[in-house]
This record gives structure tokens, sequence and C-alpha cells, in this order.
């Protein structure tokens, strides 16, 4: 009796935004090498995300290995529009002085 040999998928899909994310999860890639990065184990990662198989994870990890540079500079971009966002937002509701305003419109409701 043979072991099969056949390629499996990457288990990855990326979603409308053009986010990678852990076929069949919302998890995200960037949430995974973060925590991987960070020195977590596979397994640790996968009692912190307990939707993701560990089979997977080892895909996901092994493929960010061997093509660190060009999944460093997706996360690099990722990190980028995230910081940009946040800038616009706290543009937008300074997060100075939020309590003040909290209160004074409930006070007015």
């Amino acid at each position: 009796m043979g072991i099969s040999l056949e390629p499996r998928p990457l288990p990855l899909a990326e979603d409308k935004t053009g986010l990678y994310r852990i076929a069949g999860t919302r998890v995200t890639l960037d949430s995974v090498l973060h925590a991987f990065k960070n020195g977590a184990t596979t397994e640790e990662i996968a009692l912190q995300f307990p939707p993701l198989e560990l089979s997977d994870l080892y895909a996901v990890i092994g493929f960010y290995l061997k093509n660190k540079k060009a999944v460093d500079a997706y996360l690099s971009e990722n990190e980028k529009a995230a910081k940009a966002l946040q800038q616009k937002i706290q543009k937008k509701f300074p997060p100075a002085g939020i309590r003040e305003r909290l209160l004074k419109k409930r006070q007015s409701a």
C-alpha cells in the first residue's frame, strides 16, 4: 500500500478587499504570520485561532518561508494601508475628548 503524493492546494483565499485569509475561515494571513513572527509555534497559533487546522497552518507557514520576500512586501503594504485608514478615522473622529463628547451627548438625549 503506497502513500498518495498528490499535491494539496494552498489553503489561502483572497477576499473581495484583497486580503488573504485561511481558506474557509475569517482568519487573515496577516494574523497568522504576526503570531508566527512573534515567536508563536504552529500549535500555539492553532490554539489562538480555533477554526484553523494544524495542517493548514503548516502549509501556510511553509509557503511564507519559501516566499518570504513577496509575502513580507504584501504584509508591509497592508500595514501601510491600515495606518493610513487609522489616521483618516482619527482625523474625522479625534480620540481626544471622546469621553466628554459622549457624556455631553448622553445628557442632551
